[in-house]
């Protein structure tokens, strides 16, 4: 009586694994295609642009549907110098308070592309001008880095992104012709660290 207590009434409901073939061949669990370095968000959606201002590198991951992500590159000083605050009150206007509505993103900020969108304090008190990178619209901004700016040392790629911008489809092409490429950013990279002789 307590042997059948403990049996476990939706064990026959469990999914059992069985050899299944098709055409003769046996066709393999499809766990088996399981890749671990499966491709980033970034890598499957967005392309890599980059900014350069004042010796300082941005990141514009520029969505199929115009989105752009505006982040830190990999390489900008902040990091090297420790991440203090992020501030979106720019002096003149605070960003945050940028409200759109509907599709059209009615009401949101024009901003060109050196339009201050941030201010960045590094724990060594330097203050980065966050430059909007693009032109365009600006949907929403990340006010989660207000409450924590340490974040941007420790999220993945694309997650630490200071605002979302909407350029205007018939300036998308010259907006990626302005910004470098991932490659034309790598040869940018290679003339600094490599001194010529």
């Amino acid at each position: 009586m307590y042997a059948q207590a403990e049996e476990d009434p939706f064990a026959p409901f469990y999914f059992q694994q069985e050899k299944q073939e098709i055409c003769g061949q046996l066709v393999s669990p499809i766990t088996d295609c399981y890749e671990e370095k499966y491709p980033s968000v970034v890598d499957r959606f967005f392309t890599r642009y980059y900014y350069i201002k004042s010796d300082a590198a941005y990141q514009v991951l520029y969505h199929s549907n115009r989105i752009c992500l505006i982040c830190l590159a990999s390489t900008h000083p902040a990091y090297g110098e420790g991440i203090a605050s992020v501030s979106y009150d720019v002096g003149n206007v605070d960003r945050s308070q940028n409200v759109v509505k509907g599709k059209a993103k009615k009401g949101g900020m024009i901003l060109q592309a050196d339009t201050t969108l941030a201010l960045l304090t590094t724990e060594t008190g330097k203050v980065y001008k966050i430059p909007s990178c693009i032109r365009g619209k600006l949907v929403e901004v990340n006010t989660s880095l207000v409450a924590d700016a340490k974040q941007l040392e420790t999220v993945p790629e694309g997650a630490g992104y200071f605002a979302i911008l909407l350029p205007k489809i018939e300036n998308c092409d010259d907006i990626k012709a302005s910004l470098l490429t991932q490659q034309q950013y790598e040869e940018h990279l290679s003339k600094i660290e490599v001194p010529a002789t």
